[in-house]
């Protein structure tokens, strides 16, 4: 596949944050933006459309926060990912924006893929904890279901600490409690 000529060989310096919401109408509808450079994301499989679906259903935050789906977080001029879920303080949310500061998100949940899981394991968690953002999930696909790791923000070495590995069940506390039944069937429908 060829890549359009305003991709390659991109702008001198490389991208930056603000270009994202000013890519020509042919760009892909998900693009991230690591290190300054663009990241094309891949079809969904099954088994992420289903997690996510799972999860903006049954994340439950208080009032004052929203879940956000699939929306980026501006980290700084060279990196905007864009996870898959993300808890934001409603404060943040527009109709308009594009994007979060890291001091709006509260939760950001990366749901690994095969094409995205250096990313997903490495890379994003490295950028989020140096953000700030206090809790991260990563989920994989095991045989028998999702699995999700929980990760805390300790701001004494701002580097992530596991918090839990959790099947079947996903009970931990973000700020708020979360207790969600991880059966995929359960949103099949």
């Amino acid at each position: 596949m060829a890549l359009p000529e305003w991709f390659y060989p991109g702008p001198s310096g490389g991208w930056t944050a603000d270009m994202l919401d000013h890519l020509p109408p042919d760009a892909p509808p998900h693009v991230e933006l690591i290190d300054g450079s663009l990241i094309m994301t891949s079809p969904q499989t099954g088994f992420h459309m289903l997690m996510l679906r799972l999860l903006e259903k049954r994340i439950i935050p208080p009032d004052g926060l929203v879940v956000a789906r699939e929306m980026t977080v501006t980290l700084d001029m060279r990196q905007r990912p864009e996870p898959d879920i993300l808890v934001v303080d409603e404060a943040a949310f527009s109709e308009h924006g594009t994007s979060f500061k890291p001091q709006d998100v509260r939760l950001v949940v990366e749901v690994v893929s095969a094409e995205s899981r250096e990313r997903d394991r490495a890379t994003k968690p490295i950028k989020y904890s140096n953000a700030g953002i206090k809790f991260l999930w990563c989920i994989e696909r095991e045989d028998l279901g999702p699995v999700v790791y929980t990760y805390e923000l300790d701001p004494a070495v701002k580097a992530y600490v596991p918090t839990g590995i959790h099947r079947k069940r996903l009970q931990t506390y973000v700020g708020f409690d979360v207790d969600i039944d991880l059966d995929l069937s359960t949103v099949i429908r």
